[in-house]
């Protein structure tokens, strides 16, 4: 295995090595240093290894400065790789790369659905990243006449509604909100942060 991996390092064509090993290349998320995921997509594309990082674009504002418009990662410090799973050890041995994501025992490769319904919703529509939420977890609301309000997500059809419960009366009512008015709340240590 070692010495394919030392073969594989000096082939041109990353593709012709891969149909060579008898496996078709599946869609990997590879675990990149902070900030480094540009860099590590420019050394995968300069191997010939299929790429694709998300960007989205959003204006910053430092102190006194202008107003300037930065492209960053969708997913922070995850950049998509396809790959052999034969040839993974190349795409670990890119400085930059810390693992490829899965268990202790393999990697878990990625719907190729999932990757081309990114790509292809990247190009139609304003994406941004949104803090990760699931059905039953304790959220709040961010915006409009209920800001500040806490309560558990549900889901009902397509819509996204919060209980909020009054534990005095012992009730409780839901309320829907679109998926941009809510966010996580805060833990009780964290809570001066908030």
């Amino acid at each position: 295995m070692f010495e394919m991996i030392e073969r594989v390092s000096n082939v041109e064509n990353f593709e012709a090595f891969c149909a060579s090993v008898g496996t078709s290349p599946r869609w990997f998320a590879l675990y990149t240093t902070s900030r480094h995921e540009k860099h590590v997509a420019e050394v995968l594309v300069q191997r010939g290894i299929d790429t694709f990082l998300p960007l989205y674009r959003t204006t910053r504002r430092w102190k006194k400065s202008l107003p300037v418009v930065l492209e960053l990662p969708l997913f922070p410090t995850y950049v998509f790789a396809r790959i052999a799973r034969e040839a993974r050890g190349i795409a670990l041995g890119i400085p930059g790369v810390l693992s490829i994501v899965g268990s202790a025992r393999e990697p878990w490769p990625l719907p190729d659905l999932e990757i081309e319904a990114l790509r292809s919703g990247l190009l139609e529509r304003k994406v941004e990243p949104h803090s990760y939420l699931t059905v039953g977890e304790r959220v709040r609301i961010k915006s409009g006449v209920m800001a500040g309000v806490e309560g558990i997500l549900v889901r009902k059809k397509n819509d996204f509604r919060v209980v909020l419960t009054l534990n005095t009366i012992m009730r409780s009512v839901a309320v829907e909100v679109d998926a941009c008015d809510i966010g996580p709340t805060c833990t009780p240590a964290a809570r001066m942060a908030c």
